[in-house]
């Protein structure tokens, strides 16, 4: 009688706990999204999706403002310093932008406006454009033009730098996260 009583409340708990995991307060607890009024901003002023970006913000900083890499990218969406500079100048940002790369509204509008850019250099492929931001748009065009990986999401696999290919199906992750949890609030 004990154990039945026992299984009982056990079973109790555990169909607790799977109608909580199941409910959008609990996916919106475990996929948050920080700095939601500038990415919203940003994706609009540069015609981005904004789940894209938070997919890139949530890969790169984890939403860590403060987050610097040992390579030297900065903020939430991890600009190197010649990228930030790059694009300050070819997008007519503020020269001071570049003080101000670890502020989330700066680093975001950056970040965006870089994304648009290789959304335009590669035909709106949402899947070379993330490889493109990781590796550089330099290797990802030679991998095209010398056939090594075609640009879909179904060959990843074959993207030779491990570290990029592990990013963009890292992003791929969270945009399909974030498409499901946050569809309604970005649409």
């Amino acid at each position: 009688m004990k154990r039945q009583k026992m299984a009982i409340a056990l079973l109790v708990v555990l169909m607790g706990v799977f109608l909580l995991i199941n409910t959008p307060l609990i996916w919106k607890w475990m996929y948050p999204i920080k700095y939601k009024d500038e990415i919203k901003q940003a994706a609009e002023r540069f015609q981005v999706d904004p789940i894209l970006i938070t997919a890139i913000i949530r890969t790169e900083s984890a939403f860590h403002t403060d987050r610097v890499s040992p390579k030297g990218a900065t903020g939430l969406m991890q600009l190197m310093p010649e990228t930030a500079d790059w694009v300050i100048e070819q997008a007519g940002f503020q020269p001071m932008a570049r003080e101000y790369l670890d502020e989330p509204r700066v680093n975001i509008d950056i970040g965006a406006w870089y994304l648009r850019y290789l959304l335009n250099m590669f035909q709106e492929n949402d899947v070379l454009a993330v490889a493109a931001y990781n590796a550089g748009p330099g290797k990802v065009s030679k991998w095209l033009e010398q056939r090594v990986w075609d640009g879909s999401p179904d060959t990843i696999k074959n993207i030779p730098y491990g570290e990029t290919r592990h990013y963009v199906q890292r992003v791929l992750y969270y945009k399909d996260r974030y498409q499901r949890i946050y569809a309604d609030e970005f649409g």
